[in-house]
């Protein structure tokens, strides 16, 4: 009887640390529904939340830094109600990370939101 509760427990703690290392299933989208405007050319964005996003890059380590500061790396999104976003996606070894920062109606950062959006070959 021992030795069935020790495999159960093997198979049980196995199954939990698979489950965790190999969560390949994407998050849902936190922006699904935005309406997305595309990059900083050609659209009015207020300078609050262009500063900030700046600034949060900045405080990236240096490797996703210097990836971020692409401009077609960052996606600029409005809700309808007054709220804004910035989605930047970072390609770092193998994995598509994105960086969701909210803004509120009066241009301060309600949220910060950071996912893996999927995989991709090099």
């Amino acid at each position: 009887m021992s030795e069935t509760r020790l495999t159960s427990f093997v198979l049980m703690v196995a199954v939990l640390v698979l489950s965790a290392v190999c969560d390949s299933k994407p998050r849902p989208d936190p922006l699904a529904g935005w309406k997305m405007w595309g990059t900083f050319t050609g659209y009015h964005l207020d300078k609050a939340i262009i500063d900030d996003s700046q600034a949060y890059i900045n405080t990236l380590p240096t490797q996703e830094r210097e990836l971020a500061k692409f401009e077609y790396h960052q996606l600029f999104c409005e809700d309808g109600t007054g709220q804004h976003a910035v989605e930047i996606s970072i390609p770092l070894d193998g994995t598509w990370w994105k960086h969701v920062l909210i803004y509120d109606k009066a241009n301060k950062r309600a949220k910060v939101i950071k996912y893996r959006s999927g995989r991709y070959s090099s």
